[in-house]
């Protein structure tokens, strides 16, 4: 394993326990300007009633990273993940896993 695969390994480590603050910044970043930028995304790209779901606490019902790719901008992953430094398929698990803490946050 190279360096670079040592350093990816060690953001990755660090994304899942820092979870939604990190992901949170990440999206402050891009236009999206922030977790209720992003629910706003999922919900214009079709994914409202799994946005509802997650919002009344079904973690269940967060969308896969396919389904996140399908409907967020290239741009604004690219940009999340350059922020976080790891690689866009990456950034979309990370979102996938967070997004239902994220979705009761921005309910609250």
């Amino acid at each position: 394993m190279g360096l670079f695969d040592s350093l990816e390994g060690m953001a990755m480590q660090e994304l899942r326990s820092q979870g939604p603050g990190l992901l949170n910044q990440a999206l402050a970043n891009t236009p999206l300007a922030g977790a209720s930028g992003l629910i706003d995304q999922l919900i214009q790209g079709g994914l409202g009633p799994q946005v509802a779901a997650m919002q009344q606490g079904d973690a269940s019902a967060a969308p896969s990273p396919d389904q996140l790719k399908d409907v967020l901008d290239g741009d604004h992953v690219q940009q999340m993940a350059q922020s976080l430094g790891v690689n866009p398929d990456q950034i979309l698990a990370l979102i996938s896993q967070h997004l239902p803490a994220l979705a009761q946050q921005q309910a609250s």
